[in-house]
């Protein structure tokens, strides 16, 4: 029996609507007069926001399907797995006739979707350790069942549902119901995916997302994986153009392989911090239980709930009561977050004194050009950590030098035209970082503003800044040598240049020695020690008599 059999009669009978971009996509030099588009841009800058875009934009989709290694037969693109969830209801679901299959505690818009399809629902609650109840959904299960709902990785519990048991539901539900497999999670788990079975069930589907592992939740990008039947009638439900332009361009972005290998590391960050926190979990005085995860948060049963969140709400900390679901009473779901963002958590429910965000002299800077793609994290009032990566060795080592010897956080990320040459790298790493010092610094009061001096081996390197706001760049050094590793000598000057221009500062450098290395990395010590003189911190008066800088 063919899986579309599963579906509503209507939905079968249905004609679907015709969009002008799902009827002809033409090539660049088409002139589109079909679907009352304006023939220009809302603004400059804008790249095809005045088009209505495809159905499932191609690029797009193509990454996903190398993403998950399927065919673009086998997967459709919605907003976020939720949109899928709420197709497959509308697809397979008939108002007050037919029902789902949902496993509490899970994920609420498995039930939402129901009903507001008018859908019943059947709760077949988890048992011991969150496990799956298989014999209790096969002897729920009703001839009018068009689905079962899944999560694996569970949240809010966090535990993995083995393949094995899909297998076994997906046989026995074989031509009666779909089995529906929510995987949001399920890069954290490191386990098996049940995306390689769905050419063997054709009633299996199987929900991904960007949102999570990929750190795009803002993107609202997900999909559905089964078999091309199921697909092609998700499709033909689906809005008519429910792919934003500037979301099918950040999709591609994001899963390009230079960004994927860069968030897999971050993944594995967020799995090793999660583990070091569990065990601080567990030795709090509120909490009860700290439950096995295998995804970015935990489940915690503390003693009381309520007052719990709001001792974290109280320090500016959000945690999410899980109380309302079934078995889950005094338990909170807690997401993990960066260093910064744990330490905070637990400084608030260990009673410990949190200083306001609002004194921190932090930023983050984003600068994107054509030609680089930059982000600036800066701490004034933290020495750690220090992290530079601009693919320019040498170079990463000279913006690491002026953070240690400034005594400040400094987390730089450049991604940069290498292939053609160095120079809009160095430049835009420069200028960006002169944009968050001079963003971290505030109003800088209390601050020193005046630095200076130091020697490097036979080299003498003298520096004086004075961060007044306004810019002068002085500038003396003969180098004898035209790079040290990859980064120009000429460039050095220009470093310098831009750093002044973009945070603000007077700024004197001269440097005098015979090894070209020793020297440039003297201008970049000795610019860190005085920087770091500039920005100390002492009292709240601000160094100037003219009532600003």
């Amino acid at each position: 029996m063919s899986v579309k059999n599963l579906a509503r009669a209507a939905i079968l009978a249905m004609p679907p609507y015709k969009s002008a971009r799902s009827l002809y996509q033409g090539s660049e030099d088409t002139v589109y007069l079909d679907a009352n588009e304006c023939a220009y841009e809302p603004y400059i800058g804008s790249m095809g926001n005045n088009r209505y875009p495809a159905k499932q934009p191609k690029g797009a989709v193509e990454a996903l399907c190398r993403l998950y290694d399927v065919s673009s037969r086998n997967l459709i693109l919605t907003r976020g797995a939720d949109e899928a969830i709420d197709l497959l209801v509308r697809a397979f679901c008939d108002a007050r006739k037919d029902q789902v299959i949902i496993c509490p505690p899970t994920f609420p818009m498995y039930a939402q979707a129901a009903t507001i399809q008018g859908a019943g629902m059947i709760n077949v609650p988890l048992v011991a350790d969150f496990a799956l109840d298989v014999d209790g959904i096969k002897t729920s299960a009703t001839p009018t069942t068009k689905i079962i709902f899944i999560c694996s990785p569970n949240n809010p519990t966090g535990n993995v549902i083995p393949v094995e048991v899909i297998v076994e539901l997906c046989e026995f539900f074989k031509g009666k119901s779909l089995v529906v497999v929510d995987e949001t999670y399920i890069e954290y788990a490191k386990t098996k995916t049940c995306i390689g079975i769905i050419s063997k069930y054709p009633n299996l589907v199987v929900l991904r997302t960007i949102s999570k592992a990929y750190a795009a939740a803002g993107v609202r990008a997900g999909g559905a994986i089964a078999d091309a039947e199921i697909i092609e009638l998700l499709i033909k439900i689906q809005a008519p153009y429910p792919i934003p332009q500037p979301v099918a361009r950040e999709i591609e972005t994001i899963l390009e392989p230079k960004n994927r290998k860069k968030l897999e590391e971050k993944l594995g960050s967020t799995i090793n911090r999660r583990d070091l926190c569990l065990p601080r979990l567990e030795k709090l005085a509120d909490v009860e239980k700290v439950f096995l995860t295998t995804t970015n948060y935990v489940l915690v049963k503390v003693k009381n709930a309520a007052e719990f969140v709001e001792k974290c709400r109280e320090a500016g900390v959000i945690i999410r009561d899980q109380s309302y679901q079934i078995g889950l009473e005094n338990c909170v779901r807690i997401s993990i977050g960066s260093d910064e963002d744990m330490e905070r958590l637990f400084a608030a429910v260990e009673g410990r004194e949190i200083l306001p965000i609002k004194d921190d002299r932090t930023s983050c800077t984003v600068r994107k050009t054509k030609e680089t793609a930059i982000e600036v994290k800066i701490n004034l009032d933290k020495q750690n950590p220090v992290l530079v990566a601009t693919g320019i060795g040498f170079y990463d080592h000279m913006l690491e030098q002026i953070a240690r010897h400034g005594g400040f956080s400094l987390q730089l990320s450049c991604e940069g035209d290498l292939e053609i040459d160095p120079h809009h790298t160095v430049e835009d790493c420069a200028i960006a970082l002169g944009t968050a010092l001079k963003q971290a610094l505030g109003d800088k009061r209390g601050i020193g503003r005046y630095g200076f001096v130091v020697p490097m081996d036979e080299s003498l390197c003298e520096v004086a800044i004075d961060l007044s706001g306004r810019y002068y760049l002085s500038f003396e050094a003969d180098f004898s040598d035209q790079a040290v590793g990859e980064l120009p000598v000429d460039m050095v000057e220009h470093i310098f240049r831009s750093l002044a221009e973009n945070l603000g500062m007077n700024c004197h450098i001269k440097v005098k020695g015979e090894n070209t290395h020793h020297m440039v990395e003297a201008c970049f010590k000795a610019f860190g020690r005085a920087l770091g003189m500039a920005i100390r911190k002492d009292g709240d008066n601000l160094p100037s008599t003219k009532g600003a800088l």
